[in-house]
């Protein structure tokens, strides 16, 4: 199977350009994964196109909790109550800290409803219809990013980790440029070349592209 097998609706809001997903396995009546729902009005426009679709969302999956990411997953929940969400155990508490998720910084003060929460470990496993995806450990921009790598559908929702030509911020007070950069090489540069990689802002791209070109990513 090859990424496009895969049904990629992608939200973006006016404020960070955030990448809000709606992942399935089909265009329409089956089950979806919602990842890292953003600013308004991504949540108003994923609930709407799950309807349209006919699609039934069974989790949201947080690549990091920074408030970009998580803004939208109280108003996805009046809708869809008691989905679970699946985040890094060590980022829980950034949910309902706006300074520890960054909104705070802009005077926006995001927080979500910690109800329902999964972790993700690395080396943990979640299945969506009949894919397997592994967590990969992406931290460093965020305490405890998380990447989701899908083998079969050569497939890697990356976050805030890595973008097409350049890598996630190192400077905020709970980053780690050093694990960012080793957990970018040591697990998302390993992956093979024609793996499609989803970042948290701006356009896919792949694996081979990024060890060729990103700036970033030369020895």
């Amino acid at each position: 199977m090859a990424a496009d097998e895969a049904f990629i609706k992608v939200f973006n809001d006016p404020f960070f350009d955030e990448n809000g997903l709606v992942l399935s396995r089909v265009e329409r009546d089956g089950p979806c994964w919602i990842v890292d729902p953003g600013l308004p009005p991504q949540a108003e426009q994923i609930c709407a196109h799950l309807t349209e679709h006919a699609l039934a969302p069974v989790a949201i999956v947080l690549t990091h909790a920074h408030g970009d990411h998580i803004a939208g997953i109280d108003e996805i929940r009046a809708a869809h109550p008691e989905l679970p969400l699946y985040l890094a155990r060590e980022e829980w508490p950034l949910l309902t800290d706006p300074m520890e998720n960054l909104s705070g910084r802009h005077g926006v003060g995001v927080t979500a409803q910690p109800d329902h929460l999964h972790d993700l470990a690395p080396g943990d496993t979640l299945t969506l219809a009949d894919t397997t995806w592994t967590v990969l450990d992406s931290s460093g921009h965020s305490p405890a990013g998380r990447t989701l790598y899908c083998a079969t559908l050569k497939l890697a929702l990356v976050g805030d980790a890595v973008f097409a030509g350049s890598v996630g911020r190192m400077d905020f007070h709970h980053s780690d440029g050093d694990g960012l950069m080793r957990n970018i090489r040591e697990n998302i540069l390993t992956l093979p070349d024609d793996t499609t990689l989803i970042p948290g802002h701006g356009p896919a791209t792949t694996v081979g592209r990024e060890r060729r070109t990103n700036p970033y990513l030369q020895d």
